[in-house]
């Protein structure tokens, strides 16, 4: 079972090589993080590779959680962070990864479910990923060559979470009464702007229209929400939809 001990999980997401599993599991144990979520591994799940690379770790691959989508591993989070070395169209609050581990030992302290994301080996993770996260983390790398291997990138962001968690005892500031939306909660608030602006016909032309939704989903996922503003959101638009259906000009 994994520990009692309040940290964030790390989704490894469409992770290719089980070798790279197994040396992210060992460096999550080498800095007592222990709750691993792994995204449609390429190669299948479980992993004999990468039980043979995790050895004394092996515990973490065999409770880590399966799960066939990025939003399906984070739908029980309040707050994502995905790694990435690369720049992107997406407006995002960006921290190093001393700064997001800093933030994420707040979030933790005060009860949050906290993912933090890890692309597949080859090209890192995908827009469609970075969407659904509420920050990036960047390392200042060589920026001629800004490619870490999976196990590196863990080991970094555990490395400062132990640092963050050993070293300084947790000053919080909170924000009375706050019930913070979970990414499930966030998700179906996007679909169902989604879903009533397309009938609206406001992702037009049809050929920017993916790009369009992508940004409105990029907006709701930098945006702090409580459970209460997710619940108003949908109100908002269930009466503007009502009075639209009465006639209302």
């Amino acid at each position: 079972m994994p520990s009692d001990t309040p940290q964030p999980c790390f989704v490894l997401v469409r992770p290719q090589m089980g070798e790279n599993i197994g040396a992210a599991a060992r460096a999550m144990w080498n800095f007592g993080l222990d709750r691993m979520r792994v995204v449609a591994p390429r190669d299948g799940w479980p992993n004999e590779k990468a039980v043979a690379m995790a050895s004394g770790a092996g515990r973490l691959l065999d409770e880590a959680q399966l799960y066939d989508s990025t939003r399906d591993a984070i739908e029980d989070c309040t707050f994502v962070l995905a790694t990435t070395a690369r720049s992107r169209d997406l407006t995002k609050p960006v921290y190093s990864p001393e700064e997001a581990m800093k933030v994420v030992r707040e979030r933790v302290a005060k009860g949050e479910k906290v993912a933090v994301l890890f692309g597949p080996e080859r090209a890192g993770l995908e827009n469609e990923d970075i969407v659904q996260a509420n920050g990036i983390i960047t390392v200042p790398v060589n920026p001629e060559f800004p490619s870490l291997n999976l196990g590196q990138c863990v080991l970094l962001t555990g490395y400062e979470w132990r640092r963050q968690t050993t070293e300084i005892v947790g000053e919080t500031t909170e924000m009375a009464g706050a019930v913070w939306a979970n990414q499930q909660e966030v998700a179906a608030l996007a679909d169902h702007y989604e879903d009533r602006m397309d009938e609206a016909g406001f992702f037009f032309p049809e050929h920017k229209a993916d790009s369009m939704k992508l940004n409105l989903r990029n907006l709701w996922s930098r945006m702090p929400l409580t459970r209460a503003d997710v619940q108003t959101l949908h109100g908002v638009l269930r009466q503007i939809v009502r009075w639209k259906e009465k006639g209302g000009r």
